[in-house]
């Protein structure tokens, strides 16, 4: 399929955040399911008229939220970028926002040209529940050891690798080899932690099941045996921590294919604005 469009037209790319409780997640599915794609498309539309297919920088499930997707839509029309943010941002939902945006190369694509992804997972823990946490983090009632955890986490192979045991069902033709860049637990104050991970793609649910695994490390499991979980058949390794916890931070770009003019590094302020 071509992905550079013709000479007549512009290629911007968006930088877009959202809370995913409310989306059957962001690629468009069938009709009567809201999606990301879906409702960046439909503003698109009121906003220029032009009705076209937005190409995204990575799928995520519904209930994960986002604060550094990328996607990039072809243009005929003569608005500046910004003028892009402020009038896309007029028709869209309070659930999703465009933080910026920047015209790019017409072959810039936002998925094969991405460097990194990176994810945040949230787990509270220790302590009751509360109803104000319960769509941004994973709450456990019981004490985790998060020092255990951190071993664990630095023990995942930092070069290619089967991940099969840590993914969903994966088609016939879909390799399992993936490079883990970074996985870091970090904790976040008495009763909370963050789970960093980042590579160049995943595979379906493997942030997912790497976070629910390094939670019985925090309860029980050891380090030694955390990382034995690789070894293990496809999808074996459990359990699959729920969807409302985990964040797209971000997708790195070479400087020369992708740069924002705005500040939109991932800062405490916008990330801890719940």
């Amino acid at each position: 399929m071509r992905t550079q469009p013709p000479a007549s037209l512009r290629r911007i790319a968006l930088l877009v955040a959202y809370d995913g409780v409310g989306f059957a997640g962001s690629q468009a599915q069938a009709p009567g399911r809201r999606t990301v794609q879906g409702e960046l498309e439909a503003a698109l539309v009121r906003f220029t008229g032009e009705q076209q297919r937005l190409r995204l920088a990575g799928r995520t499930d519904a209930g994960v939220h986002a604060r550094g997707q990328v996607c990039t839509l072809d243009t005929r029309s003569r608005h500046s970028p910004a003028r892009f943010v402020t009038a896309l941002n007029r028709y869209l939902s309070p659930d999703i926002a465009v933080r910026a945006a920047t015209e790019v190369a017409p072959a810039f694509d936002p998925r094969r040209h991405a460097l990194a992804r990176r994810y945040e997972y949230r787990i509270a823990y220790g302590r009751p529940r509360s109803p104000l946490l319960r769509l941004r983090s994973w709450q456990l009632p019981r004490p985790l050891d998060v020092e255990a955890m951190q071993q664990a986490a630095a023990l995942l192979p930092r070069s290619p690798a089967d991940w099969s045991a840590f993914a969903g069902a994966l088609g016939p033709s879909r390799s399992p080899l993936r490079t883990l860049v970074a996985c870091e637990v970090r904790p976040a104050g008495a009763h909370a932690l963050r789970v960093w991970v980042e590579a160049e793609s995943f595979l379906p649910q493997q942030v997912r099941r790497i976070v629910g695994a390094l939670s019985r490390v925090g309860l029980a499991m050891t380090p030694q045996a955390f990382a034995r979980l690789l070894e293990g058949g496809p999808s074996s390794a459990d359990p699959v921590a729920p969807a409302h916890g985990l964040t797209l931070v971000k997708v790195r770009y070479a400087p020369e294919a992708l740069h924002w003019t705005e500040d939109c590094d991932d800062d405490d302020a916008f990330a801890d604005g719940e």
